[in-house]
């Protein structure tokens, strides 16, 4: 990474303590991604983009704002990235996933809380993460309780947009979503001084349509027995999907599916066991699971998961007269996304039984982590719809910290030779 000093001491940055977290992510990323065997050369756009996780980004959305244009930080797959796109302000996923944030969000939230929300909280107050120095407003969501709640927190710190998330999925629930996302539309149009456009709009939901397409393609890939690319590697561009400049990142993409396409022409059989993992997010830089299954006999090969399949599954569509068509078609495809806080989520269960099949695998990890109480309660409700369809299950809890590596270690070895 080159000499961004200046601008991260311009964002107010605590230079120290972040220095303390640059010098680890090249080991952990090192240790976790370049030890692997026969990697795609497409994956080296990837390993760039890492490289300058905290530069050439955040050198980007700095000149974005000195252009006038505005950087929204967001924590949900339900945050509409048409609108903010349309309206030329630039949407970066925030959601922490290192154990390195837990200790200063445990300052102001308690310990039993999901590691997750503990490490985004820690990012902000800590000033060691460019991303939340870089944003001119955050966009949280009501998903679960912990959020609702830290996200009054964080305003104390920054300006935080909240949008209202029904809890179930009624006519009357999807109707006040639609208009949830057109109170949204009006906060960014103040924010940043542009107009949404029936013609600004059918662009942008274009161009993430083209985004989500790559990704899917990327997944099909991923159906081929054995996968032409390790779920590590599939994991890592679904968690850069969420920062990285939309078109480049779509380009490279497609670019790594031509040259998986080549690959799967001269695949030949390995035996390992292939795996599903379904539950909460994976924000970089959490591959603890990952990698521990991968360096077993199995690979990864898909993700029911925010950082899988919920992200870029079902397109926005572009059909409609009018830009009120265009909101409608917009709230219609994200009140499709099926998370755990709603109630019922009949959806996610047939979601991992339709997946489970279709990627052939061999039996599906049901990843959750600590404190979070809408996938734990709901992991019942999965593991008896997984019974009768024979797909063996297993439930790994767990939080950002490595002490219970080789306990993970020890019951997926067990699972792997079960199934």
């Amino acid at each position: 990474m080159g000499d961004y000093r200046k601008m991260w001491e311009s964002l107010g940055m605590d230079l120290e303590k972040h220095d303390a977290l640059c010098a680890v992510l090249p080991e952990l990323y090192g240790a976790t991604y370049l030890t692997q065997d026969n990697r795609p050369d497409g994956m080296n756009y990837f390993n760039f983009v890492i490289s300058e996780v905290h530069g050439l980004r955040i050198e980007e959305l700095s000149r974005h704002r000195e252009n006038g244009g505005k950087v929204l930080g967001t924590f949900c797959v339900y945050v509409p990235d048409e609108i903010i796109n349309a309206l030329g302000a630039i949407g970066v996923g925030l959601c922490g996933g290192s154990q390195f944030w837990i200790e200063d969000g445990e300052k102001i939230l308690p310990r039993n809380l999901c590691p997750l929300i503990k490490a985004l909280v820690g990012a902000k107050i800590s000033a060691t993460c460019p991303y939340f120095q870089s944003c001119d407003l955050l966009v949280g969501e009501t998903t679960c309780d912990g959020k609702k709640k830290a996200w009054e927190i964080l305003n104390d710190y920054t300006p935080v947009h909240v949008m209202d998330m029904p809890q179930m999925k009624r006519s009357k629930d999807i109707e006040k979503w639609e208009e949830e996302v057109k109170y949204f539309i009006e906060k960014l149009e103040e924010l940043t001084g542009n107009k949404l456009t029936y013609e600004n709009l059918l662009n942008s939901i274009k161009l993430i349509n083209k985004k989500r397409r790559a990704l899917k393609r990327l997944y099909d890939l991923r159906k081929y027995t054995p996968s032409p690319i390790s779920g590590l590697d599939a994991l890592l561009i679904s968690q850069i999907a969420f920062y990285d400049d939309i078109e480049r990142f779509t380009e490279n993409v497609n670019k790594l599916c031509d040259e998986l396409e080549e690959r799967i022409k001269n695949l030949k059989p390995n035996n390992k066991k292939r795996v599903m993992v379904t539950g909460t997010p994976m924000a970089i830089p959490n591959w603890k699971l990952h990698y521990i299954v991968e360096n077993l006999d199995a690979q990864i090969v898909v993700e029911e998961t925010c950082t899988g399949t919920r992200y870029f599954e079902r397109e926005v569509s572009e059909e409609g007269e009018t830009i009120d068509d265009l909101i409608s078609n917009i709230a219609d495809r994200y009140m499709g996304i099926n998370c755990a806080c709603f109630t019922p989520n009949t959806g996610r269960v047939e979601d991992i039984i339709k997946y489970a099949k279709e990627y052939k695998a061999d039996g599906v990890i049901y990843y959750n982590l600590s404190f979070c109480q809408p996938y734990s309660v709901e992991y019942k409700k999965v593991e008896e719809a997984l019974k009768k369809e024979n797909i063996p299950l297993i439930l790994i809890e767990t939080d950002y910290s490595t002490e219970d590596s080789g306990q993970i270690k020890t019951r997926v070895e067990a699972f792997l030779e079960m199934i």
